[in-house]
C-alpha cells in the first residue's frame, strides 16, 4: 500500500522483519514442544532462542539463490545459532510455518480494526444524540419522502457498524488457527501436542484438519467481511456526498483553515474525504473475490493462494485501517446545518405530510383508491408549483376533502412532531 493511505501500526504488522519474527516465534515454539517429547535435545531448543537471529537483507540474498523463502531463513537463522539449528524445523513444512503466521498477522490486523470501529462507533453515537431531534427530511429515490430526524441517519449508521464489529470478531475468530502438521497435514513426522502448544503460544486455535494448508474458506470469509465494512464507510461517506451538494447543503465535511477547494475556483468547498472513502471502499471489496476463488486449492495443497494473499493480506487491512479513521475523522467534525434541513423540509409547501391526508380521508369514510387520487391531484399542483403553492391551502379549498375532513383535523396532519414520536423507541433499540 502507498503512505499517502496507509498508518503505521497497520504496516508495522506486514513488515519483513515482523513477519520472520513471526516465523522465528513458530519455529521456537515448536523446536521447545519438540524438546519436551524428547524428540530434539533440550539444550538445543534453549540454544535457539538464546542465539536465534536474523538479517531481513541477509534472508533476500539466500533466497534469491535457493528461490525459497522458508528455506533461506531457516539457513539465515542457522548461521547465528550454529549446530543446534539442525533441530529446527523438525517434521514441518513450508505452509505450517507461513499459514500459521498470516493467522497472527490478520488476528492483529483484525484488533486494530475492531479498534477502528470502537472508535468510530464513539463518534457516530456522540453526533446521533447531539441531533436526535433535529428534523430533516427522509428521502427515497432522492426524491423528499417524509421527516426523519439527523440523529436517526446516524442511529441507523451506528447499528449497522455495530453488526460489522460482530461481524469481525466471528472473522477474526475463524482465521486465527495454527496449523503444526507437516507434509499433507497428516503429523506423520511431528505430534499434533506441537501444534497444541504453537497454537497457545501464539494466541491461535488449534485447526481441526489442515490438509498442507489452512482451508481457505476461512479467509475468504474474512477478507469478505472487511468488504462488508467497506461498503458501510461508502454507505455513509455517500450520505455525508449527498448532503453536501450545493443545492441540499444540509451538512459538509469540515473545511479548514487555509484549505482550498479548486484550483481553478476559489468558491468551491468539496466533499474530497467521502469521496476518497468511496475509491477505498473499491479497493477493499476488490480483494475478496480473489479470496474467495483461493478456496479451490487442488488436493492436498499448492500454492496459488500465496502470490494473492502476499498482496490482498496488507492491503486490504491498511487499506481499511485508514478509511475507517478517516471516516471517524469526518463524522467527529462534520458540520451540521439544521435551519437548512428545515428549510429543505418546507421546501415543497407541505408535501411531506401527504399520507397522513391520505389515511385520514380512509378513516373518514372515503375507499383509498379515491382518497389517493384527491390527494394526488392536489399534491401534484404543489409539485408543479415548486412548492409556491400550499397543499394544506389546496386541500382546505377542496370540497371533497372538507365534507369528509375538518379544517382543524386537516392542520393537525400537518404537524412535524408527529413524525418524530418514536424517535426515542429507535434510539433505545440502537444504543441501550
Amino acid at each position: 500500500m502507498i503512505p499517502r493511505y496507509s498508518r503505521p501500526e497497520m504496516v508495522k504488522i506486514w513488515e519483513p522483519e515482523t513477519r520472520f519474527r513471526i516465523w522465528f516465534e513458530i519455529e521456537a515454539h515448536a523446536t521447545d514442544a519438540l524438546a519436551e517429547l524428547g524428540v530434539v535435545p533440550k539444550e538445543a531448543a534453549k540454544a535457539i532462542w538464546e542465539k536465534g537471529a536474523f538479517e531481513v537483507d541477509r534472508i533476500d540474498a539466500i533466497e534469491a539463490e535457493v528461490k525459497h523463502d522458508v528455506i533461506a531463513f531457516l539457513t539465515n537463522v542457522a548461521e547465528h545459532v550454529g549446530e543446534p539449528a539442525r533441530f529446527m524445523h523438525q517434521g514441518m513444512t513450508s505452509s505450517d510455518v507461513l499459514d500459521t503466521c498470516l493467522a497472527v498477522q490478520l488476528a492483529r490486523a483484525s484488533d486494530i480494526l475492531i479498534a477502528d470501529l470502537d472508535k468510530l462507533l464513539e463518534v457516530i453515537k456522540r453526533r446521533a444524540f447531539e441531533h436526535k431531534m433535529t428534523p430533516t427530511i427522509g428521502r427515497s429515490h432522492g426524491i423528499h419522502a417524509e421527516p426523519v430526524t439527523f440523529g436517526l441517519k446516524l442511529a441507523q449508521a451506528y447499528a449497522e457498524f455495530a453488526r460489522n464489529r460482530e461481524r469481525l470478531i466471528a472473522a477474526r475468530k475463524d482465521v486465527a488457527t495454527c496449523a503444526i502438521s507437516g507434509a499433507v497435514g497428516t503429523f506423520a513426522n511431528i505430534d499434533p501436542q506441537v501444534e497444541a502448544h504453537v497454537a497457545e503460544k501464539m494466541g491461535l486455535t488449534v485447526e481441526p484438519v489442515s490438509t498442507q494448508v489452512i482451508p481457505r474458506d476461512r479467509h475468504a470469509m474474512f477478507f469478505a467481511t472487511l468488504g462488508v465494512i467497506a461498503s458501510s464507510v461508502e454507505r455513509l461517506a455517500t450520505e455525508v456526498r449527498h448532503l453536501q451538494r450545493t443545492e441540499v447543503l444540509e451538512a459538509e465535511e469540515y473545511f479548514s483553515p487555509g484549505q482550498k477547494g479548486s484550483s481553478a475556483m476559489p468558491h468551491k468547498r468539496n466533499p474530497v474525504l467521502t469521496e476518497n472513502l468511496t475509491g477505498l471502499a473499491r479497493l477493499v471489496r476488490g480483494y475478496v473475490t480473489p479470496a474467495l476463488e483461493n478456496v479451490a486449492l487442488w488436493h492436498e495443497r499448492d500454492i496459488s493462494h500465496s502470490s494473492v494473499e502476499r498482496m490482498i493480506g496488507p492491503d486490504a487491512t491498511i487499506t481499511l485501517d485508514f478509511a475507517l479513521a478517516r471516516l471517524t475523522g469526518v463524522i467527529d467534525k462534520l458540520l451540521v446545518y439544521p435551519a437548512r434541513m428545515q428549510k429543505n423540509l418546507d421546501r415543497m409547501g407541505g408535501l411531506v405530510h401527504s399520507q397522513r391526508v391520505l389515511l385520514a380521508l380512509t378513516q373518514a369514510g372515503i375507499s383509498r383508491e379515491d382518497a389517493y387520487r384527491i390527494v394526488q391531484r392536489n399534491a401534484m399542483k404543489v409539485w408543479e408549483s415548486d412548492g409556491e403553492l400550499s397543499l394544506l391551502d389546496l386541500l382546505k379549498a377542496d370540497p371533497q376533502v372538507t365534507a369528509a375532513i375538518s379544517e382543524k383535523e386537516l392542520e393537525e396532519k400537518f404537524d412535524l412532531d408527529y413524525h418524530l414520536k418514536h424517535v426515542d423507541t429507535i434510539f433505545a433499540r440502537v444504543f441501550d
